[in-house]
């Protein structure tokens, strides 16, 4: 349970405040702070429309092409409820849960800081729907990523609505049942509101959070798996002496290098005399392959940061400037780049994670062919490295970038998108595929280093082990393997895996 509310304020947003937000039963608001920008630009904008006889684009004006025919003030509410519902088209499957919770959370954010002419209310609603765990269902494709995610954004809103339908209490149902049901009813948008709801790049952007969330504990399993193979296959830990990376100092590698010897310290296995005069790559470049991948999340980490600290619905407002200005801050090319660079570098930690796993069950440096002290009569291990092969194949064809392509669309009106929200759904995909490649990797390794002796590994390796070894047996002789490779996904997902040091 939640120990207190979380109030929303206009200072930038943190990773470590949304992991805070995402907490069951946790509670947001919105601060005085935010509260006052809310009110300020929506006064200016009522006092604005009275006064200002010029057309304004999509608060006076139709959308996309049509921003040239101009709506009587007595439509402008009407223009925005017609927006919202004629937008929400999107097709496929339902984006999971922990996905609605950060648009939800990000879209309010965004509207709070005081550029975009809504309502108190509308914001507050969004807050209402997140507090009170009512997840409006949407669909997974749809978006261009260019106008922001329009369709995704409409089916989030459509429930300030009283349409739609959403998830509550484990269940979906009419959207209109369950605000009656808590008397959150009685809602109408008023000008610009529906424009700023659906403008914005809310749906590629929680995308690249939750993708982040995962791929930060990732390159930190992806060392300690990467550690318990190479004691495993007796490999050498010369590739990962410091001055090797102080000669070629990108930090993710430098870091590398050191979380490796951090997890290896105190092992007689790694000492031991007689090894090979070199490993295959898949062992002695760990710090080159990890690095790059460490230092590529974390570019796409400031990128995506600085994302969801904007403001991306158009036009936007400007109070003390007194200016109405309609620009693109909702195109997603920025997040379309990185969310296609992130699946890039998270399916290469997934390959070489592989060829880890695949020189562990061959039958080298002493170890039993497929892990088994039986191996003809059991098979072992040979098929979770066929599984991991496989979805390193699905991951070589999902890392095809998104962003490289457009399509035009409204009238040629919006002549060049970014495809964002297409690598926003495959990058999500390869990060689950990268999570059961590496809880495989950690099963093999956890099995090849019982033939070494887990009690000559490292004393930091053997903690993991011991309660590794709680959610999955040694294997002596075959089982369902599925089971085994599930339960060892489930221990990936919930173990933290801090490093030593």
């Amino acid at each position: 349970m939640a120990d207190q509310t979380l109030f929303i304020t206009p200072a930038p947003i943190t990773f470590e405040q949304i992991e805070n937000m995402l907490a069951p039963d946790q509670q947001l608001a919105l601060s005085p702070e935010s509260l006052a920008l809310i009110e300020k630009c929506r006064n200016y904008l009522d006092q604005k429309i009275e006064s200002q006889e010029d057309p304004i684009y999509g608060i006076t004006t139709g959308f996309g092409s049509l921003c040239n025919r101009t709506i009587s003030k007595e439509d402008l509410s009407q223009l925005q409820v017609n927006l919202v519902i004629s937008h929400a088209c999107g097709i496929g499957q339902t984006v999971e849960p922990e996905i609605v919770r950060l648009m939800l959370i990000l879209k309010a954010y965004g509207l709070s800081l005081g550029n975009s002419g809504v309502q108190t209310l509308t914001v507050q609603r969004l807050l209402d729907l997140y507090n009170n765990n009512i997840l409006p269902e949407v669909r997974q494709l749809g978006s261009l990523g260019a106008s922001g995610d329009l369709a995704p954004l409409a089916h989030l809103v459509l429930p300030l609505l009283g349409r739609g339908k959403v998830l509550y209490q484990n269940k979906v149902q009419p959207a209109v049942n369950v605000l009656f049901q808590l008397d959150l009813q009685g809602f109408s948008l008023k000008s610009k509101e529906g424009l700023a709801l659906l403008n914005g790049t809310q749906f590629m952007s929680a995308h690249g959070v939750l993708v982040l969330l995962k791929a930060f504990k990732l390159l930190r399993l992806a060392d300690i798996t990467g550690a318990i193979s190479l004691e495993a296959f007796n490999g050498r830990l010369d590739p990962f002496h410091d001055l090797i990376h102080q000669i070629r100092p990108h930090p993710g590698q430098i870091e590398t290098a050191n979380n490796i010897r951090a997890i290896l310290k105190g092992s007689k296995l790694i000492d031991k005399p007689g090894k090979a005069v070199q490993d295959p790559y898949s062992f002695r470049c760990i710090p080159q392959v990890h690095g790059a991948a460490k230092d590529t999340v974390r570019y796409a980490a400031e990128v995506v940061l600085r994302e969801i600290n904007s403001v991306t619905d158009n036009p936007t407002i400007f109070p003390d400037e007194d200016l109405i200005l309609s620009g693109g801050n909702f195109h997603g090319e920025p997040l379309a780049f990185v969310l296609d660079f992130i699946a890039i570098a998270l399916a290469e930690l997934g390959n070489i994670a592989e060829r880890r796993l695949y020189r562990l069950i061959a039958g080298q440096r002493g170890l039993p062919e497929f892990l088994v002290a039986h191996p003809g009569l059991n098979s072992g291990f040979m098929i979770p490295q066929y599984a991991a092969a496989s979805v390193v194949s699905q991951n070589k064809q999902l890392c095809t970038p998104s962003s490289v392509d457009s399509i035009t669309s409204s009238n040629e009106q919006e002549d060049h998108v970014s495809m964002g929200a297409n690598a926003a759904t495959k990058a999500l995909r390869v990060v689950k595929n990268v999570e059961n490649i590496l809880a495989i990797e950690l099963m093999a390794g956890c099995q090849a280093l019982e033939f070494r002796g887990i009690e000559n590994t490292s004393p930091f390796l053997q903690s993991i082990i011991k309660e590794y070894r709680q959610t999955v047996p040694y294997v002596e002789e075959d089982v369902l393997m599925y089971e085994l490779v599930d339960n060892s996904l489930r221990f990936v997902q919930n173990h933290h895996f801090h490093l030593p040091g």
